[in-house]
C-alpha cells in the first residue's frame, strides 16, 4: 500500500466486479481535489480522489475526523465546488445541487413549524410536482419509514429517530439517482443507533436506491454497506477498498459472525496504518 506522500490511488471497480463492469457507473468521482487558501498559503484539504459506484450500490466511507469526509461528500451534491476533477451522475457533470442527488445530513435539519408530511413533501413542492403526484408520494414514504400514524405531528413531537426518518423520507420522495448520507445517525444513542441501522437497510433493500454514506462507526459502515472505502489524512485521500463479504440480508447478529470480525479487523488495520 502506497505511503502518505505517495501518488493518489484510483480506486475504479475492475473488470472482475460486474455491476460496474457491464453497466456505467451511477457515480463518478474523479481526480476531485479541493485546496483552500489560509493566511495566503494553500491548504490542500482533498488529494486527486477517484472512485466509482454501480447503480444500486450501498457504499461507506470511513476515516479519522478531519480527513475531508464531509467536504468530500459536499463536492458530490453540489454544495462546495471542486479545485480539480470533476463529479458525475450518470455521465453528467455535476455543477451544484439536483434532484438527482438527495442529502441527509447529522442534525434533523427538519422544518419545525411544518408537520411530518408537509416536510416530507417540502422538497416536491419546490419542484412544482403536481398537487396529486406530490400526495401519493408522501403517503408512499410515510409508509415506507412507518410514521403514517404520525402524519400531522410536529418534529418537536418525534424522537430522534423518528426525525431522522422523516429526514431520510424527505429525501427519497424526490427519487434522486443517489442518496448521500453525512453521519446521520452519529447523533443517536447506541441502541437507536442500530435499530436505524436495521430500518436503513431494509429501506435499502425495498428502494435499491444507490447510497453513498460517510461515517466514523467502522462496525456501521460494514453492517450496511457492499464496500468501504478508507480515507487517509492530511491531505484527504483514499487509501484502501475493503469489499464486504456479507449476505445482503442482515440482521444485528451478524456483527458477531467471524467474517464480519475479519472484516472489522481489516478496516480497523487499514485505519491505524494512517496514524
Amino acid at each position: 500500500m502506497p505511503q502518505p506522500d505517495s501518488a493518489p490511488l484510483s480506486f475504479m471497480p475492475s473488470a472482475s466486479e460486474p455491476l460496474s463492469a457491464v453497466h456505467p457507473p451511477k457515480l463518478a468521482v474523479q481526480a476531485v481535489g479541493k485546496t483552500y487558501v489560509t493566511r495566503g498559503k494553500p491548504l490542500v484539504v482533498l488529494d486527486e480522489i477517484s472512485f466509482e459506484l454501480a447503480a444500486r450500490e450501498f457504499v461507506c466511507l470511513v476515516g479519522a475526523s478531519g480527513c475531508g469526509k464531509s467536504t468530500l461528500l459536499n463536492i458530490v451534491a453540489g454544495l462546495v465546488p471542486p479545485t480539480t476533477g470533476e463529479v458525475q451522475v450518470d455521465g453528467m457533470a455535476v455543477l451544484g445541487p439536483g434532484a438527482d442527488r438527495g442529502m441527509v445530513f447529522q442534525g434533523y435539519t427538519l422544518y419545525p413549524w411544518l408537520t411530518v408530511a408537509q416536510n416530507i413533501a417540502f422538497g416536491m413542492q419546490l419542484r412544482k410536482l403536481p398537487k396529486a403526484e406530490q400526495r401519493d408520494r408522501t403517503a408512499y414514504y410515510l409508509n415506507v419509514v412507518g410514521l403514517t400514524a404520525f402524519a400531522q405531528a410536529y418534529p418537536k413531537q418525534l424522537s430522534g429517530g423518528m426525525k431522522q426518518r422523516v429526514a431520510i423520507a424527505r429525501a427519497l420522495a424526490n427519487e434522486p439517482e443517489v442518496l448521500l448520507m453525512d453521519e446521520p445517525f452519529g447523533a443517536l444513542d447506541a441502541q437507536t443507533k442500530e435499530q436505524m441501522q436495521q430500518f436503513l437497510l431494509n429501506l435499502w433493500a425495498q428502494t435499491h436506491t444507490t447510497v453513498l454514506m460517510i461515517t466514523h462507526d467502522v462496525e456501521e459502515a460494514i453492517f450496511l454497506s457492499q464496500r468501504v472505502y478508507v480515507m487517509g489524512s492530511h491531505p484527504g485521500r483514499l487509501t484502501h477498498q475493503v469489499s464486504v463479504p456479507l449476505p445482503a440480508a442482515r440482521d444485528l447478529d451478524i456483527k458477531l459472525s467471524p467474517d464480519f470480525i475479519a472484516v472489522k479487523r481489516e478496516v480497523l488495520h487499514a485505519l491505524r496504518q494512517e496514524h
